[in-house]
């Protein structure tokens, strides 16, 4: 008998059709509803601004990656993953080197210089972003130019929140669909809705994380209010709730993989969301929220593993 095809393996033996480069294209398809919408809103400058960002982060993982002699493993779609979601986190009226920056220190700094994609502890679109919110607050808050003429007003609505004022938000409608100021993919929250249900679908992601952390926002808001003012609906559609909760909180790299672990993670990204946007100094708490739970994802899972099945229990210590 011709034994040449056998592979000999310990258990488990399991096999999935799923590679990196099919999650991040599912990925990718469930970001083109939000990438539409933001091009329609937006104009050129949002193609611009996408192209740029989506470049920079191909080009700049392939030259780490030849510079530090390793393989070239752009194929696998994670950096075009890493430059959308950047430039998804960029108002439109930004110049055209804040992605090449942003997208340059996503790549560079949060993943390669950790050792690349699945080593990376914080997910490096929104550590670019964050980067560049402290590098060019001024930048990264003005959502000015080219906002649609339909739209209200070409401040965030949580901004407006944030300042008290109340009789200046636009309707929910608007808010639902888009016709508000913001980045370029955070607008539209039905599309990113749209999207994050293929990615459950698909199975891609879980619903934990999603579903709990936008829950705990709309409980957590309704209890706490504004200075008396309690709109936990309207809440959930305004500044980068939606974007975060399916698209960045979930990062496989930056997330529990226990189901407990992603209810713990999703509860604190939902409370300290909430007490930034309410209590900080800072009108958005999406992004920051999402970095500090990253960082205490190792803590969540610790204390969250499950026990190895047929594992006997540890001894304790000998007097």
């Amino acid at each position: 008998m011709d034994n040449t095809n056998i592979t000999i393996s310990a258990t488990p033996h399991i096999r999935s059709g799923e590679s990196i480069q099919s999650i991040m294209r599912d990925v990718i398809i469930a970001l083109l509803p939000a990438t539409v919408m933001g091009i329609v809103y937006f104009r050129f400058k949002a193609v611009l601004l996408i192209a740029i960002s989506i470049a920079t982060a191909v080009i700049a993982e392939a030259l780490y990656q030849k510079g530090t002699k390793q393989k070239v493993t752009i194929s696998d779609l994670s950096a075009v993953v890493t430059g959308l979601l950047l430039a998804m986190n960029i108002p439109a009226s930004a110049p055209w080197w804040v992605p090449v920056v942003g997208s340059a220190f996503a790549i560079v700094i949060a993943k390669q210089l950790f050792g690349g994609l699945g080593q990376n502890f914080v997910n490096p679109a929104l550590a670019g972003r964050a980067f560049l919110m402290a590098s060019y607050p001024s930048i990264m808050a003005d959502y000015a130019a080219t906002v649609p003429v339909s739209a209200v007003s070409t401040a965030t609505p949580l901004a407006l929140l944030k300042a008290g004022n109340i009789a200046d938000l636009p309707s929910i409608a608007d808010v639902f669909l888009g016709h508000i100021g913001g980045t370029i993919g955070e607008t539209c929250a039905l599309a990113l809705i749209i999207g994050g249900i293929y990615l459950i679908w698909r199975g891609i992601i879980s619903w934990r994380i999603p579903v709990i952390y936008i829950a705990t926002v709309f409980v957590l808001t309704a209890l706490i209010g504004r200075d008396g003012v309690r709109m936990p609906v309207y809440e959930l559609f305004i500044g980068g709730l939606m974007l975060g909760a399916f698209f960045m909180a979930t990062d496989y790299a930056t997330s529990p993989v226990t189901p407990l672990g992603q209810i713990i993670m999703a509860l604190g990204c939902g409370l300290l969301t909430v007490l930034i946007r309410i209590f900080g100094g800072y009108p958005e708490g999406v992004s920051y929220s999402i970095l500090i739970m990253n960082l205490c994802v190792p803590l969540i899972e610790r204390f969250t593993k499950p026990t190895i099945f047929g594992a006997l229990p540890k001894e304790g210590k000998k007097a």
